[in-house]
């Protein structure tokens, strides 16, 4: 009974040091919640919403409440001229005043916030793509060593198995004790292996918290990436060149705006109050008046011209870039498909290798407990293993990685 105690508590103290297991979308979630940048972006789409009320708010009659008073006096003879400051003055009026615009001349301007809104929207899945490519590289790298430590966790067990038994075939002078001592070292350095391997988990595990938000120090078996190689079909709705569109179309609506802001503008006012040099009938002095203006541009020096130059400049510059950056972006998905491609063979290659490296190994465990076997047959045998099964999970990790840029182009 008290070895079941035991037993239990040691299960119970080994479930809280590693916690629960997480998956890969469990971490991509909290990192997308926990972002400042995503959350900043998002923000700013809002703030050009209100950009956009402000505008139209602009353009509605202004009411505005205007009063003053000023006294100059004039004593024997020394002062202000009377003719200029009237000695006293007080006022006080309310104005009503309005521009007229067109409505083309409007939507141009709710054209400008719309794409300046599309081109944060765009940023902000941009960022998003940013954090996965991260998270998920990184998720990646610790379930790398993951693989590692079970690996070699694997590897110490068989090892202390064997030892139970070399140690036994010793005793009856089976086999002699230097040969006992070999196997011992290679047992030392797989529990060396095994102990860095650890540590180098728990780094990157707590690297991928870090990088996701996550105030957790608790050790967890992460679940294995379930990654699928995605295929891009249309490059023209990538998020990647999405804003090459929205350029263009902004460039077009600057254009209009400059455009509209040579054409004649029509303003509005009328008000009514009290204004008055409180001489006599000061009481009287209570009144109204409208009146307009009307601005019309007539010669400004060439600045027109010069605004239409600067923006044939800007998409000249932004029609090269783009054309530079779609053949970059398509050699990059051909280099990233051509060399996953080249991994899936050669992790073929490497599993065919691996089953007669792991039959070696049943073979020759076989043959020691007959004392049949040369202790440096069986720990060349283990090296090889050890050699074979680093090579498959690294070049396992390296396929996971190349799949996590493949599909950060994709979206």
């Amino acid at each position: 009974m008290k070895y079941i105690l035991s037993l239990f508590a040691f299960i119970l103290t080994i479930s809280i040091c590693y916690g629960q297991s997480k998956t890969l979308d469990e971490y991509l979630q909290q990192a997308l919640k926990n972002s400042p940048l995503i959350k900043d972006l998002n923000n700013q789409v809002l703030a050009a919403q209100i950009d956009s009320v402000r505008i139209l708010a602009g353009f509605k009659p202004q009411v505005a409440l205007n009063a003053g008073g000023l006294y100059a006096p004039v004593i024997k003879g020394y002062g202000y001229a009377a003719a200029i400051t009237n000695e006293r003055t007080l006022n006080g009026q309310l104005t009503v005043s309005k521009t007229f615009i067109g409505n083309n001349y409007l939507n141009t301007q709710f054209a400008a916030i719309g794409l300046s809104q599309d081109s944060l929207r765009n940023s902000v899945k941009l960022s998003e793509q940013d954090l996965r490519r991260t998270i998920i590289g990184q998720y990646i790298t610790a379930y790398g060593s993951l693989q590692q430590q079970q690996f070699n966790q694997e590897v110490v067990d068989l090892l202390t198995k064997e030892e139970e038994l070399l140690k036994k075939l010793t005793r009856s002078n089976v086999y002699r004790q230097s040969d006992y001592l070999t196997f011992l070292v290679t047992l030392k350095g797989a529990q060396l292996q095994l102990s860095q391997t650890k540590l180098q988990y728990k780094t990157d595990y707590a690297t991928l918290n870090y990088l996701s938000g996550i105030a957790d120090t608790t050790i967890s078996e992460i679940a294995k990436p379930e990654l699928q190689r995605a295929v891009v079909y249309d490059r023209s709705n990538s998020i990647f060149f999405k804003q090459y569109q929205l350029d263009s179309m902004r460039l077009a609506n600057s254009r209009k705006l400059i455009d509209y802001s040579y054409r004649p503008k029509l303003s509005a006012f009328a008000d009514g109050g009290y204004n008055s040099d409180l001489t006599s009938q000061y009481y009287k002095n209570f009144g109204a008046s409208v009146g307009f203006s009307l601005t019309m541009p007539i010669y400004d020096g060439g600045q027109k011209k010069l605004a239409y130059k600067k923006l044939s400049l800007e998409q000249e510059t932004q029609q090269v870039y783009k054309a530079f950056y779609f053949n970059q972006y398509k050699q990059q998905i051909n280099q990233l498909n051509q060399q996953i491609r080249e991994y899936d063979k050669l992790i073929a290659e490497i599993n065919e290798q691996f089953k007669y490296s792991e039959s070696l190994i049943k073979v020759n465990t076989q043959l020691m407990q007959t004392g049949d076997l040369k202790i440096a047959d069986l720990i060349l045998a283990i090296n090889s293993y050890l050699s074979i099964k680093n090579q498959l999970a690294q070049n396992v990790i390296s396929r996971l990685q190349l799949i996590n840029q493949l599909n950060y182009w994709s979206r």
